[in-house]
């Protein structure tokens, strides 16, 4: 009798195991996942108590598709609910006959243990769809739920119109002709070249010559400097990521395939079913996913890095007017800051990220507004997000001359539960682990702030280009960009 009890017990355990590890093999194959993508551990508990939340704030950020999401995470959870009810009524039965059995094998009554025994093998086979059922609502429940973008600060501006909190500069002392324009300036000094890079590469694309190569390297040296002065950590991430970590960012396009490069498999004797690999667009990307699967330690947060990369917008040759020049590229090079911190102490990582983007800005003698961005505006991942938008005299028939240059973001702990990244004995919690929350946002985009220099900086009667100060220490000497000069 005991040795039928425990392979009873046994059975029904590795049948559980062996759902579980169907189902989640299942989707790690649909998928195209590596055995080492991270687990998610999204929690749907807040999604099913009040569905309405998570449906209007999909609304308010624009996210019409996903908004009866929610409502179908809750009937879900009713009827995994149901399931569970199901199979503890199973396990009440099976520890019955458990007892029953004992007692029979003590008494000897085998026409009864006879019986029970077929019961229990009854038992054994019903159980293995319900089982299955219980899984799949689970994990369906999951799935749903990584649809659904992060819920909204209540800092956010419920609208379609950013809030201005703040300037960085004094305008210009006179209006500026917006035949101030970069391709022109390029053009004239010798600086840019998109003609070739067209024959080269194609539209989107852009060879930065002589000075305007120097200005590049040189705002990325600025801008890790004032990073790192600010307690930042500098890292260089790796340009290529996987597509999964992309998605557990919250890179989730409505369109992907116009938006994100991915990497083709192109030699015939390649495993076709080989995860997806792609170009990243931010170098956020690569340094979230740098702590995936692991556990960090409270003492080490806040932990801030900073990092140079290579960006990739597939979506660039998109926007008319709007993608001539150098503002809007396929190819740029960015400087990326990034930071864990323990739940409640992300406003002091968001703070120290608008200051080094602040100081570059400010020292660099750009006019800028700060912007508060509204609900519409963001992204899959971000709770509370704030542009700076500089000044740009070509753009003055587009958006009165503002152009974006940065951006800050706060993500809670949507990034860490995608990618498995926790911390340990946080303070103030009884668990042993938590998610930390992540926050991000842009030291400097080289191509957007080198065309507002060539703008802001161009004076038209000696057709040159005043460099910033700081910029000076990484020229070679030079203080102006002059032809006429070299």
């Amino acid at each position: 009798m005991k040795l039928f009890s425990m392979t009873l017990r046994q059975a029904l355990i590795v049948n559980r195991q062996c759902c579980r590890q169907f189902s989640t093999s299942r989707i790690r194959q649909s998928e195209n996942l590596p055995s080492i993508a991270p687990k998610s551990f999204i929690d749907t508990k807040p999604i099913w108590q009040d569905p309405e939340l998570y449906s209007k704030n999909c609304r308010e950020r624009n996210y019409n598709s996903q908004s009866d999401i929610p409502t179908k995470i809750a009937q879900l959870h009713e009827e995994w609910l149901q399931e569970v009810r199901a199979l503890r009524g199973y396990s009440e039965r099976r520890n019955a006959i458990q007892k029953q059995l004992s007692r029979a094998h003590t008494h000897g009554l085998e026409e009864e243990k006879t019986k029970l025994s077929q019961e229990a093998r009854k038992l054994e086979r019903d159980l293995a769809p319900l089982e299955e059922r219980e899984t799949w609502l689970r994990e369906e429940k999951e799935r749903l739920a990584a649809e659904l973008p992060n819920l909204t600060s209540h800092e956010t501006p419920r609208a379609s119109q950013p809030k201005g909190i703040g300037s960085i500069n004094e305008p210009p002392a006179h209006e500026l002709s917006d035949s101030r324009n970069h391709v022109h300036i390029g053009k004239v000094l010798n600086l840019l070249d998109f003609q070739r890079a067209a024959t080269t590469s194609g539209r989107g694309w852009y060879f930065l010559k002589n000075e305007a190569a120097l200005l590049e390297q040189a705002l990325v040296q600025y801008a890790l400097k004032i990073a790192m002065e600010h307690g930042f950590t500098i890292v260089t991430p790796p340009s290529i990521a996987y597509s999964h970590i992309a998605s557990a960012c919250g890179f989730r396009p409505r369109d992907p395939s116009t938006q994100i490069y991915n990497i083709a498999h192109v030699k015939e004797d390649q495993d076709r079913d080989s995860p997806i690999l792609s170009l990243s667009g931010t170098a956020e990307i690569p340094l979230a996913g740098m702590e995936a699967n692991q556990i960090l330690n409270a003492a080490d947060l806040p932990l801030k890095v900073v990092g140079p990369s290579r960006c990739y917008r597939a979506e660039a040759g998109a926007y008319g007017q709007e993608s001539k020049g150098l503002y809007r590229v396929h190819e740029f090079t960015k400087v990326e800051m990034f930071a864990w911190t323990v739940p409640g102490a992300e406003m002091d990582a968001f703070n120290s990220i608008l200051s080094v983007q602040k100081t570059i800005l400010q020292t660099l003698g750009l006019h800028c507004r700060i912007l508060e961005m509204p609900s519409s505006d963001l992204g899959h991942s971000a709770y509370r997000k704030v542009d700076i938008e500089a000044y740009f005299p070509s753009r003055c028939q587009r958006n009165d001359g503002w152009g974006e240059v940065t951006s800050a973001s706060i993500c809670t702990d949507y990034q860490s539960r995608r990618l498995n990244t926790r911390v340990e004995n946080p303070m103030g919690s009884t668990k042993k682990t938590s998610f930390p929350y992540t926050v991000n946002g842009t030291a400097v985009a080289v191509p957007r702030v080198l065309a507002a220099i060539l703008e802001n900086g161009w004076d038209e009667k000696d057709e040159c280009v005043r460099i910033p100060t700081v910029l000076w220490p990484w020229m070679n000497g030079m203080q102006t960009i002059d032809k006429r000069k070299r």
